[in-house]
Protein backbone atom coordinates (compact mmCIF):
# COMPACT_ATOMS: atom_id res chain seq x y z
CA UNK A 1 0.00 0.00 0.00
CA UNK A 2 1.20 3.52 -0.75
CA UNK A 3 -0.47 4.97 2.78
CA UNK A 4 -0.44 4.53 6.81
CA UNK A 5 -3.64 3.96 8.46
CA UNK A 6 -4.84 7.41 9.57
CA UNK A 7 -1.93 9.10 8.53
CA UNK A 8 -0.58 11.01 5.82
CA UNK A 9 0.01 9.08 2.59
CA UNK A 10 3.90 7.78 1.75
CA UNK A 11 4.82 6.44 -1.10
CA UNK A 12 6.32 3.37 -1.61
CA UNK A 13 9.56 2.57 -4.09
CA UNK A 14 6.91 0.16 -6.37
CA UNK A 15 4.30 3.79 -6.37
CA UNK A 16 7.70 5.82 -7.39
CA UNK A 17 9.15 3.49 -10.35
CA UNK A 18 5.77 3.12 -11.85
CA UNK A 19 4.84 5.49 -13.81
CA UNK A 20 1.19 6.81 -14.40
CA UNK A 21 -0.85 3.66 -14.31
CA UNK A 22 0.88 2.83 -10.51
CA UNK A 23 0.60 6.56 -9.25
CA UNK A 24 -3.53 5.38 -9.97
CA UNK A 25 -2.86 2.20 -8.55
CA UNK A 26 -1.54 4.39 -5.59
CA UNK A 27 -4.68 7.11 -5.30
CA UNK A 28 -6.92 4.41 -5.78
CA UNK A 29 -5.61 2.08 -2.93
CA UNK A 30 -5.45 5.93 -0.43
CA UNK A 31 -9.10 6.27 -1.36
CA UNK A 32 -10.04 2.87 -0.47
CA UNK A 33 -7.94 3.36 2.69
CA UNK A 34 -9.66 6.73 3.52
CA UNK A 35 -13.52 5.41 2.88
CA UNK A 36 -12.96 1.97 5.36
CA UNK A 37 -11.67 5.13 8.50
CA UNK A 38 -13.80 4.20 11.24
CA UNK A 39 -11.87 7.79 12.91
CA UNK A 40 -11.22 10.76 10.13
CA UNK A 41 -7.58 12.62 10.51
CA UNK A 42 -9.35 15.75 10.62
CA UNK A 43 -12.60 15.26 13.06
CA UNK A 44 -13.14 16.44 16.13
CA UNK A 45 -13.19 14.01 18.90
CA UNK A 46 -17.32 13.89 18.86
CA UNK A 47 -17.10 13.13 15.31
CA UNK A 48 -14.34 10.69 15.79
CA UNK A 49 -16.54 8.75 18.41
CA UNK A 50 -19.79 8.69 16.28
CA UNK A 51 -17.72 7.05 13.45
CA UNK A 52 -15.93 4.83 15.46
CA UNK A 53 -18.91 3.23 17.22
CA UNK A 54 -20.78 3.03 14.18
CA UNK A 55 -18.21 1.08 12.62
CA UNK A 56 -18.60 -1.19 14.90
CA UNK A 57 -22.35 -1.24 15.23
CA UNK A 58 -21.87 -2.00 11.36
CA UNK A 59 -19.24 -4.62 11.17
CA UNK A 60 -20.51 -6.13 14.33
CA UNK A 61 -24.71 -5.85 13.41
CA UNK A 62 -25.74 -8.74 15.67
CA UNK A 63 -24.04 -7.14 18.65
CA UNK A 64 -26.25 -4.91 20.55
CA UNK A 65 -24.64 -1.77 21.50
CA UNK A 66 -24.30 -2.42 25.61
CA UNK A 67 -22.89 -5.70 24.76
CA UNK A 68 -19.31 -4.38 23.43
CA UNK A 69 -18.51 -4.01 26.98
CA UNK A 70 -17.96 -7.63 27.24
CA UNK A 71 -15.48 -7.92 24.67
CA UNK A 72 -14.76 -11.12 22.51
CA UNK A 73 -17.67 -12.60 24.88
CA UNK A 74 -20.05 -10.12 22.89
CA UNK A 75 -19.16 -11.56 19.17
CA UNK A 76 -18.23 -15.31 19.75
CA UNK A 77 -20.81 -17.53 21.37
CA UNK A 78 -17.95 -20.65 22.28
CA UNK A 79 -16.25 -18.39 24.18
CA UNK A 80 -18.50 -16.32 25.90
CA UNK A 81 -20.18 -19.94 27.24
CA UNK A 82 -16.62 -20.58 28.57
CA UNK A 83 -16.91 -17.01 30.26
CA UNK A 84 -20.01 -17.21 31.88
CA UNK A 85 -18.62 -20.47 33.33
CA UNK A 86 -15.80 -18.78 34.89
CA UNK A 87 -17.97 -15.89 35.69
CA UNK A 88 -19.84 -18.06 38.48
CA UNK A 89 -16.71 -18.44 40.34
CA UNK A 90 -14.47 -15.52 39.24
CA UNK A 91 -10.88 -15.74 39.74
CA UNK A 92 -10.43 -11.82 40.30
CA UNK A 93 -12.32 -11.69 43.88
CA UNK A 94 -9.74 -12.70 45.59
CA UNK A 95 -7.97 -8.94 44.41
CA UNK A 96 -11.31 -7.08 44.81
CA UNK A 97 -11.32 -8.30 48.52
CA UNK A 98 -7.77 -7.57 48.91
CA UNK A 99 -8.12 -3.72 47.25
CA UNK A 100 -10.96 -3.42 49.70
CA UNK A 101 -8.86 -4.27 52.36
CA UNK A 102 -6.06 -1.35 50.87
CA UNK A 103 -8.65 1.16 50.71
CA UNK A 104 -9.63 0.92 53.95
CA UNK A 105 -6.53 0.25 55.55
CA UNK A 106 -4.92 3.35 58.17
CA UNK A 107 -2.00 5.15 56.45
CA UNK A 108 0.53 6.97 58.15
CA UNK A 109 -0.77 10.12 57.99
CA UNK A 110 -3.84 8.69 60.12
CA UNK A 111 -6.27 8.79 57.12
CA UNK A 112 -7.24 6.18 54.39
CA UNK A 113 -6.97 5.69 50.82
CA UNK A 114 -10.86 5.96 50.20
CA UNK A 115 -10.56 8.93 52.76
CA UNK A 116 -8.83 10.25 49.27
CA UNK A 117 -12.48 9.81 47.42
CA UNK A 118 -15.71 10.81 47.28
CA UNK A 119 -18.02 7.99 49.12
CA UNK A 120 -14.35 5.85 49.89
CA UNK A 121 -14.38 4.91 46.36
CA UNK A 122 -17.87 4.13 45.57
CA UNK A 123 -18.13 4.72 41.53
CA UNK A 124 -14.65 6.14 41.24
CA UNK A 125 -13.87 4.72 38.48
CA UNK A 126 -16.45 6.26 36.18
CA UNK A 127 -14.86 9.89 37.16
CA UNK A 128 -11.60 8.62 35.54
CA UNK A 129 -9.45 9.56 33.31
CA UNK A 130 -10.00 13.18 32.73
CA UNK A 131 -8.09 15.78 31.83
CA UNK A 132 -6.68 17.85 34.67
CA UNK A 133 -6.21 21.65 33.29
CA UNK A 134 -4.79 22.77 36.56
CA UNK A 135 -1.78 20.43 35.97
CA UNK A 136 -2.18 19.97 31.96
CA UNK A 137 -2.45 16.61 32.02
CA UNK A 138 -4.51 13.51 32.01
CA UNK A 139 -5.18 12.35 35.23
CA UNK A 140 -6.06 8.21 35.59
CA UNK A 141 -7.37 6.55 38.29
CA UNK A 142 -4.16 4.33 38.87
CA UNK A 143 -2.29 7.92 39.44
CA UNK A 144 -4.70 9.61 41.26
CA UNK A 145 -4.12 6.13 43.92
CA UNK A 146 -0.65 7.14 43.93
CA UNK A 147 -1.06 10.58 44.59
CA UNK A 148 -2.93 9.91 47.28
CA UNK A 149 -0.34 7.18 48.86
CA UNK A 150 2.11 9.87 48.45
CA UNK A 151 0.41 12.95 49.88
CA UNK A 152 -0.04 10.40 52.62
CA UNK A 153 3.22 9.44 53.38
CA UNK A 154 3.15 6.37 51.74
CA UNK A 155 5.62 4.99 48.87
CA UNK A 156 3.94 4.95 45.21
CA UNK A 157 3.00 1.21 44.05
CA UNK A 158 4.13 -0.08 40.72
CA UNK A 159 1.60 0.20 38.09
CA UNK A 160 1.40 -3.62 36.44
CA UNK A 161 0.15 -5.96 39.03
CA UNK A 162 0.15 -6.45 42.80
CA UNK A 163 -1.28 -4.12 45.31
CA UNK A 164 -2.09 -1.71 42.75
CA UNK A 165 -3.95 -4.17 40.33
CA UNK A 166 -6.55 -5.15 43.34
CA UNK A 167 -7.12 -1.54 44.42
CA UNK A 168 -8.09 -1.08 40.99
CA UNK A 169 -9.88 -3.96 40.95
CA UNK A 170 -12.32 -3.48 44.03
CA UNK A 171 -12.80 -0.09 42.48
CA UNK A 172 -13.87 -1.09 39.27
CA UNK A 173 -16.02 -3.66 41.31
CA UNK A 174 -17.99 -0.10 42.87
CA UNK A 175 -18.23 1.35 39.65
CA UNK A 176 -19.91 -1.67 37.27
CA UNK A 177 -23.15 -0.40 35.40
CA UNK A 178 -21.95 3.63 35.74
CA UNK A 179 -21.44 5.02 32.69
CA UNK A 180 -18.61 6.10 30.54
CA UNK A 181 -18.67 9.59 30.37
CA UNK A 182 -15.55 11.38 29.50
CA UNK A 183 -15.90 15.28 28.95
CA UNK A 184 -15.49 16.02 25.34
CA UNK A 185 -11.83 17.10 25.28
CA UNK A 186 -12.77 19.85 22.58
CA UNK A 187 -13.70 22.33 25.47
CA UNK A 188 -10.33 22.82 26.15
CA UNK A 189 -7.27 22.99 23.94
CA UNK A 190 -4.86 21.27 26.28
CA UNK A 191 -7.12 18.83 27.08
CA UNK A 192 -7.68 18.50 22.71
CA UNK A 193 -3.85 18.05 22.72
CA UNK A 194 -3.42 14.92 25.29
CA UNK A 195 -6.76 14.04 23.13
CA UNK A 196 -4.94 14.34 19.62
CA UNK A 197 -2.06 12.65 21.13
CA UNK A 198 -4.11 9.43 22.14
CA UNK A 199 -5.43 9.36 18.41
CA UNK A 200 -2.06 9.55 17.26
CA UNK A 201 -0.81 6.59 19.27
CA UNK A 202 -3.84 4.61 18.80
CA UNK A 203 -3.25 4.83 14.55
CA UNK A 204 0.53 5.14 14.61
CA UNK A 205 2.29 2.15 12.72
CA UNK A 206 5.18 1.05 15.39
CA UNK A 207 7.39 -1.84 15.84
CA UNK A 208 9.07 -4.47 13.76
CA UNK A 209 5.79 -5.73 12.87
CA UNK A 210 4.92 -2.34 11.61
CA UNK A 211 1.10 -2.28 12.85
CA UNK A 212 -0.54 0.03 15.16
CA UNK A 213 -3.30 -0.97 17.73
CA UNK A 214 -5.80 0.02 15.51
CA UNK A 215 -4.61 -3.17 13.12
CA UNK A 216 -5.72 -5.61 16.01
CA UNK A 217 -8.59 -3.84 17.31
CA UNK A 218 -10.35 -2.20 13.96
CA UNK A 219 -9.60 -3.59 11.14
CA UNK A 220 -9.33 -7.45 12.26
CA UNK A 221 -11.47 -7.10 15.52
CA UNK A 222 -13.25 -10.36 15.72
CA UNK A 223 -10.61 -12.57 13.45
CA UNK A 224 -8.22 -15.31 14.95
CA UNK A 225 -4.67 -14.50 15.66
CA UNK A 226 -2.35 -17.34 16.96
CA UNK A 227 -5.03 -19.14 18.51
CA UNK A 228 -6.68 -15.84 20.04
CA UNK A 229 -9.80 -13.81 19.25
CA UNK A 230 -8.85 -10.26 18.76
CA UNK A 231 -11.54 -7.75 20.85
CA UNK A 232 -13.22 -5.10 19.35
CA UNK A 233 -11.59 -1.64 20.79
CA UNK A 234 -15.05 -0.49 21.27
CA UNK A 235 -15.73 -0.93 25.11
CA UNK A 236 -11.91 -2.49 25.76
CA UNK A 237 -11.19 -0.14 28.67
CA UNK A 238 -14.76 -1.15 30.61
CA UNK A 239 -13.23 -4.19 31.83
CA UNK A 240 -9.95 -3.60 33.08
CA UNK A 241 -8.19 -4.44 35.22
CA UNK A 242 -8.62 -8.01 34.44
CA UNK A 243 -7.70 -11.46 35.21
CA UNK A 244 -5.84 -13.24 32.58
CA UNK A 245 -5.21 -17.13 32.38
CA UNK A 246 -1.80 -15.85 30.87
CA UNK A 247 -0.43 -13.90 33.30
CA UNK A 248 -2.45 -16.15 36.44
CA UNK A 249 -3.36 -12.85 38.44
CA UNK A 250 -4.94 -9.66 37.67
CA UNK A 251 -3.13 -6.84 35.38
CA UNK A 252 -4.16 -3.72 34.59
CA UNK A 253 -4.54 -1.70 31.19
CA UNK A 254 -1.41 -0.46 31.04
CA UNK A 255 0.15 -4.09 31.33
CA UNK A 256 -1.85 -5.37 28.69
CA UNK A 257 -0.84 -1.87 26.42
CA UNK A 258 2.38 -2.93 27.32
CA UNK A 259 2.38 -6.53 25.91
CA UNK A 260 0.84 -5.45 22.96
CA UNK A 261 3.62 -3.18 22.13
CA UNK A 262 5.75 -6.13 23.02
CA UNK A 263 4.12 -8.24 20.50
CA UNK A 264 4.54 -5.40 17.64
CA UNK A 265 8.25 -6.51 18.78
CA UNK A 266 8.17 -2.32 19.57
CA UNK A 267 9.67 -0.81 22.38
CA UNK A 268 7.16 -0.12 25.28
CA UNK A 269 6.76 2.65 27.28
CA UNK A 270 6.70 3.13 31.33
CA UNK A 271 3.21 1.91 32.64
CA UNK A 272 1.19 5.45 33.27
CA UNK A 273 3.54 7.62 31.07
CA UNK A 274 1.76 10.40 29.51
CA UNK A 275 1.80 8.21 25.98
CA UNK A 276 0.15 5.46 27.49
CA UNK A 277 -2.34 8.32 29.65
CA UNK A 278 -3.25 10.11 26.29
CA UNK A 279 -4.19 6.31 25.23
CA UNK A 280 -5.97 5.81 27.40
CA UNK A 281 -8.16 9.04 27.52
CA UNK A 282 -8.82 8.48 23.66
CA UNK A 283 -9.84 5.12 24.15
CA UNK A 284 -12.19 5.68 27.10
CA UNK A 285 -13.68 9.00 25.15
CA UNK A 286 -13.85 6.55 22.21
CA UNK A 287 -16.20 4.46 24.50
CA UNK A 288 -18.84 6.96 26.36
CA UNK A 289 -22.07 5.91 26.29
CA UNK A 290 -21.16 2.44 27.70
CA UNK A 291 -20.83 1.27 31.29
CA UNK A 292 -18.17 0.60 33.05
CA UNK A 293 -17.80 -3.71 33.67
CA UNK A 294 -14.67 -4.65 35.84
CA UNK A 295 -12.85 -6.14 36.69
CA UNK A 296 -12.78 -8.82 33.89
CA UNK A 297 -11.83 -12.62 32.85
CA UNK A 298 -9.96 -12.85 29.68
CA UNK A 299 -8.13 -16.28 28.17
Amino acid sequence: MCYQFNQQPTHSKGCRLGGMIMKCLCYLWLVIGLISLPVISLAGPEEDRLAYQNYFKERFPQVQFDEFINGIYAIDQGVREQWESIEELPPYEIAVDEGEAMMKQELKSGKTLGSCFNGDGMGVAAKYPYFDLDKGEVITLAVAINNCLVENGEQPLPYLQGPMASILAYLASMSRGLPINVEDPSKHPEALKAYEKGKHFYYARRGKMNMSCAHCHVDYAGRSLRGNILGPGLGQVSHFPVYRSKWGNVGTLHRRIRGCLSQMVAKPFEAQSMEYRNLEYFMSYMSNGLTWNGPGVRF
